[in-house]
């Protein structure tokens, strides 16, 4: 277990975080929505699929490519049983 300083407008408390691998359970479904999610943000999906739904102007075959495979590896990789503790690991995600 880890104590980490969380600083809140000036008045600090003490935070415990449990570490996965002190704790024995690996990453979650979740997680590994939230690492595509944050790879999907990366990549300029979004604001381009806010553009393409306001003007009409598609967006770029390649985003609306790379958005599939991200999906694809995250369902994936969610179903693994157990999840590997390096999904994160470009390895894992399409080149964006």
């Amino acid at each position: 277990m880890r104590m980490f300083k969380v600083i809140e407008g000036g008045l600090g408390r003490a935070v415990q975080i449990n570490d996965r691998a002190e704790a024995g359970s690996g990453p979650s479904r979740e997680d590994v929505r939230q690492e595509a999610n944050r790879r999907l943000k990366e990549s300029g999906y979004h604001p381009s699929r806010i553009r393409e739904f306001a003007t009409g102007v598609p967006m770029l075959a390649s985003l609306k490519y790379l958005s599939l495979q991200i999906d694809f590896a995250a369902e994936t990789l969610s179903r693994l049983d157990p999840i590997p503790d390096d999904f994160r690991s470009d390895g894992y995600w399409p080149a964006g």
